[in-house]
């Protein structure tokens, strides 16, 4: 049977049919669909983990008891669950282990960008890149053979167009009966301290070897023997542009790109005249196929930064000279190839990203401007109030830096007040720590919780804190009020941050305190639940005194009425209206009724 499916629905499904039993992850675009999807089925336990740290634990565990277990993150997110990577590299495991990581060239939705596959060269272990919705299916069986095989976890690769992108996949039944687990006490595989762990080191290497032998014959690494003249060597979704921009000439399509495959590599490379890699961000390919004492062509000239494509590929097969090798030569098709085979198509028209109409947390980053403090923010829809009109944060480093930047900052003798901003998710996904190092080394700073009750950005997934589970159950919600009060903070305060008057009197009370302080702005994300839209606002233009107030809000539902610098008025569009007020509150002449 064929479905059409993303390449994350697809990885999900390749975990249904090769029998992963636990799966766990933190949700962070591009690969938040994974686990949404493997949730639909039930016969996989899934979890949104608090954080990737976490979620790795999770899964190591399981397989510690012989079940096949996937972990799912984004790039940033592998950061954050180095530490047991490392060392469930050293101890291996018993059922599958495998590592869905997915990059973000051109950093779409990240803070910045990074070439994961590094992380396999460091932890030595394998290291798998699926070109395609059907390859994702795939090689999630793929990776869980080898992972059982040579008693390592396996990292599976995928990349923002690999995961958004949609395809043909051939799917079946389940494949793959999970085992029953079982507990086996091996101290000496699982228990790392140094006298154990000296020993697992020397097998890691004689792994690493084994896996080198097996990168060089197994079949998702092969040759495609065209025109000889020019011969290409490619992974992950540039050998689909590959294919497309250079029609006829020789690929070796790496499937499995670490261990490398030398020998594969190095007669390749004896068939063929000249060799070109193509590879997005790092050289990661390049640099090794260099040792071998190959030199590629165009050595320095593909981007190290932002996503690869067709016109790039074109464009490099012109420095090069690769007409004849090139499938859309410069201007050929009318409409599509322009001056240099670059598209004359006009421009999308920008979308800058905004705060949504009535989202909760307008009223604080507005009222922030007042107190002339430092805003350390993180990583969440909220970094938007760091943008123009809010313009309220001055600094984002990574989740849950708005907690423990915002105390260096404080501890620097800075003469300002202090504010750190994160969000509920943010908060239980690495907040606490940076909280508890508050109250125990008694930071004199205020921590602004956003907390709308769901892991917004990424698409309104549960978390500790929401009382659901991923797999739609219910269960406890974790108290933010309460992990304060342990953590040695003794002045906290909820406020509803709609009611504009009230959030600028909590402010103005705790920004500055001597002692640390916890506030939690507390209202649902107005696309979960529009208990904010009682009725929605219009402005009265005889009253509006075009003084630009309301606009410094930043809500896409006010706009200006056509005019010059001075003729324009203020006006609301009622289709985005939410009925939150936050206009009404701001606006000195009673200009905007509800």
């Amino acid at each position: 049977m064929k479905r059409l499916l993303s390449g994350n629905e697809a990885f999900a499904r390749g975990a249904y049919e090769y029998g992963i039993r636990v799966a766990s992850g933190y949700p962070g675009t591009p690969s938040t669909e994974i686990l949404e999807n493997l949730a639909l089925y039930r016969e996989v336990y899934s979890e949104w983990s608090p954080n990737e740290k976490v979620a790795l634990e999770v899964a190591a565990g399981a397989a510690m008891t012989g079940v096949r277990a996937m972990a799912t993150m984004k790039h940033v997110g592998l950061n954050v669950a180095s530490d047991p990577l490392m060392t469930c590299s050293y101890t291996g495991v018993e059922g599958g282990l495998v590592i869905v990581v997915c990059d973000d060239p051109g950093m779409h939705s990240s803070q910045n960008e990074q070439d994961s596959r590094n992380y396999a060269r460091f932890a030595k272990i394998p290291l798998l890149e699926p070109s395609d919705s059907n390859e994702a299916k795939r090689f999630v069986g793929i990776a869980l053979d080898i992972s059982e095989r040579f008693d390592t976890p396996v990292m599976l690769r995928s990349t923002t167009r690999i995961s958004h992108s949609k395809g043909v996949v051939e799917i079946s039944e389940q494949r793959y009966s999970s085992k029953s687990p079982r507990w086996e006490r091996k101290p000496e595989k699982y228990l790392m301290i140094p006298l154990y762990a000296r020993k697992r080191r020397l097998l890691m290497e004689k792994r690493l070897e084994s896996l080198t032998r097996y990168s060089n014959s197994m079949s998702e690494n092969r040759t495609i023997l065209r025109d000889r003249s020019l011969g290409i060597i490619t992974s992950s979704i540039s050998y689909e542009y590959s294919e497309e921009v250079f029609p006829e000439a020789s690929i070796l399509k790496l499937g499995m790109s670490y261990p490398y495959p030398d020998e594969l590599i190095i007669s390749f490379a004896r068939e063929v005249k000249a060799v070109l890699v193509l590879e997005e961000l790092d050289p990661f390919i390049t640099e090794h196929v260099k040792a071998l004492g190959i030199l590629p062509l165009g050595d320095g000239f593909l981007p190290r930064t932002g996503e690869l494509n067709p016109d790039i590929l074109m464009e490099l097969g012109e420095k090069l000279n690769l007409r004849g090798s090139v499938s859309i030569p410069a201007g050929s098709i009318p409409g599509i190839g322009g001056k240099n085979g670059k598209s004359v198509l006009p421009p999308i028209p920008p979308r800058p990203p905004v705060l949504c109409p009535g989202c909760p947390h307008r009223s604080v980053f507005y009222l922030l401007k007042q107190h002339k403090a430092v805003v350390v923010g993180d990583i969440g829809c909220y970094s938007l109030g760091g943008l123009k009109p809010l313009d309220s944060i001055d600094s984002i480093i990574c989740m849950g830096a708005g907690v423990s930047a915002a105390m260096g900052v404080a501890k620097s003798g800075i003469d300002r007040p202090v504010v750190g901003i994160v969000g509920d998710s943010t908060f239980f996904h690495s907040g606490i720590t940076g909280l508890l190092d508050i109250g125990y080394n008694r930071g004199n700073l205020t921590i602004i919780v956003l907390d709308n009750r769901v892991t917004a950005m990424t698409g309104h997934q549960e978390h500790p804190g929401t009382g659901r589970t991923l797999r739609g159950e219910d269960t406890f919600s974790a108290s933010i009020e309460r992990f304060g009060s342990a953590a040695g903070i003794e002045r906290i305060r909820v406020f509803d941050p709609y009611d504009m008057e009230e959030t600028k009197k909590v402010l103005k009370e705790e920004i500055g305190a001597d002692e640390p302080v916890l506030l939690i702005s507390r209202r649902q994300c107005i696309l979960k639940s529009r208990e904010g839209s009682r009725k929605t606002y219009t402005v009265s233009s005889d009253r509006c005194k075009a003084c630009g107030l309301c606009m410094g809000l930043g809500c896409p539902a006010l706009e200006k009425t056509e005019g010059g610098k001075k003729e324009w008025k203020a006006q609301i569009n009622s289709t985005l209206c939410t009925g939150c007020g936050m206009c009404a509150a701001v606006c000195s002449f009673e200009a905007i009724e509800g």
